[in-house]
């Protein structure tokens, strides 16, 4: 499946993801427990989110065991780089020094995050990466 092809996840879908990648593999309850953390949300329609997200090829479901354990099938990483790669288009033009200006005027980064950014750049300009 090309990455124009990926499935995009909602928001609701990708806070469902982002407790699978922090957790690994998990049960519907599991999952249901680590999400009424951040907000409410019924059991029943954390599993039909989550047999939705299999259907649409973000979740896999192993049915080996009595209860279903489901996983991410893509890593966090090329999940992310997906949507920021559409944002960049979408909202700004393609320019990724426009995207890292308003990510930072929005939201000051740390100094450690400050230090990666500038080592990042670094290996960029050495023809690192």
């Amino acid at each position: 499946m090309s990455e124009r092809d990926a499935p995009r996840p909602t928001d609701a879908e990708l806070e469902i993801l982002t407790i699978l990648w922090h957790r690994g593999p998990s049960t519907v309850k599991e999952v249901h427990k680590a999400l009424n953390k951040i907000r409410a949300a019924g059991y029943t329609t954390v599993l039909k989110f989550m047999q939705i997200m299999t259907d649409k090829g973000l979740l896999r479901r192993n049915e080996e065991q009595r209860a279903h354990i489901y996983e991410a099938i893509s890593p966090q990483v090329e999940t992310q780089r997906l949507l920021v790669g559409e944002l960049l288009d979408k909202a700004f033009g393609g320019s990724a020094a426009n995207l890292v200006m308003q990510a930072l005027a929005t939201k000051p980064a740390s100094a450690e995050e400050l230090s990666n950014i500038r080592r990042l750049l670094d290996e960029y300009e050495r023809g690192a990466r």
